[in-house]
């Protein structure tokens, strides 16, 4: 290898890093599958500690990468206790003042050294100021293997960023507030009967060096909200499949009260759509009101005991708002599958 090789080998390896850690009883359901959520904490915690690092290669202000956005995020392959999962995050794109992370999720059976690709994403952080959190830190460029690379890159940065921002319009405008579950109907397999709540406290250990709360742990309490929905819709056991995009709208302090709710939008033959929200508000601050602080939509799938995928019972549709939702999700369903359709036809 030549100097230059060398030196470019050397700024690559910057903008990468790898987590690797053995499933251990307590990151599982009762099943042996390991929680979406702890992937997904996992995920996050790779891809704040490459933006951070990075981003602090520079003079001025010591900074923080928080996370932004998560883009619609697969999970390929259940993952078991015991196996090792090696998470590999690389910066693919940098922006003014923001970062795209590439994640890959390998889990490797450790018995047999067999691999397998259990989940890729792509999130998207801004650095904070250490001093003043408000202060979004200007972040130095990397080094594309080609203008095209870049061109790329770029188009994908605006595309999240104008889904962003319609998304928090959406969420923050139209939707309506989340119905009382004792006030709905309890009739099995209805919105109403599946729906759940989880109240979280946050505290210092969920937080960040600014006193917010990761973005890796509220999604682990998301994808816990959305599994006990997806739980009680379809009694088996279930699996994370997929995660749409999840927008942090606003961010959460420490000491405030989150309120992370799911519910049913969606079920095709063999999948749940569930949307959930997280809504915050300061336990001492009185003059804070609740706000939406993220949302998103998980998807799950129901298993039989030998891990293969079971019939899902359809939704049963009360009054034209769950009417219109799942008219919505099934739109967002169909166009998914034309993707992967799609994406296996290319791979052919």
């Amino acid at each position: 290898m030549d100097v230059r090789k060398e030196v470019e080998a050397g700024l690559q390896q910057d903008y990468q890093y790898k987590i690797i850690r053995i499933m251990r009883p307590d990151d599982a359901n009762i099943m042996g599958n390991v929680h979406g959520g702890i992937i997904l904490k996992m995920i996050e915690e790779a891809g704040c500690i490459v933006s951070t690092r990075h981003c602090n290669t520079q003079d001025g202000d010591r900074c923080l990468a928080l996370l932004v956005r998560v883009e619609k995020t697969e999970f390929l392959s259940p993952v078991f206790i015991g196996e090792v999962v090696h998470i590999s995050a690389e910066i693919t794109y940098t922006s003014k003042h923001s970062l795209e992370v590439q994640v890959i999720v390998m889990a490797e059976n450790i018995l047999t050294g067999g691999k397998k690709l259990a989940n890729k994403a792509a999130l998207w952080y801004v650095p904070c100021s250490l001093q003043n959190v408000n202060k979004i830190m200007e972040v130095p460029s990397i080094q594309y293997v080609s203008a095209e690379q870049k061109e790329e890159g770029r188009k994908r940065y605006e595309a999240q960023k104008t889904e962003r921002m319609e998304t928090k319009a959406r969420i923050e405008e139209v939707l309506p507030p989340l119905p009382n579950p004792e006030a709905t109907t309890k009739e099995p397999h209805t919105v109403g009967f599946s729906q759940s709540s989880l109240i979280h406290l946050v505290g210092p250990l969920d937080c960040t060096l600014h006193d917010y709360v990761h973005g890796g742990v509220t999604m682990k309490l998301m994808d816990e909200v959305a599994g006990i929905v997806a739980a009680r819709h379809c009694n088996t056991n279930i699996v994370t499949a997929s995660v749409d995009a999840i927008n942090f709208h606003r961010k959460i302090k420490k000491g405030c009260v989150v309120t992370v709710t799911g519910r049913l939008t969606f079920v095709s033959n063999r999948s749940m759509e569930i949307e959930v929200l997280v809504d915050a508000a300061s336990l001492v601050e009185k003059e804070m009101k609740k706000y939406r602080a993220v949302s998103a939509f998980f998807t799950f799938i129901s298993l039989d005991k030998d891990n293969k995928p079971l019939p899902v019972p359809p939704l049963k549709i009360e009054g034209e708002e769950e009417q219109r939702r799942s008219e919505e999700g099934n739109a967002r369903y169909l166009q998914a599958k034309a993707k992967r359709v799609a994406d296996k036809d290319r791979q052919q």
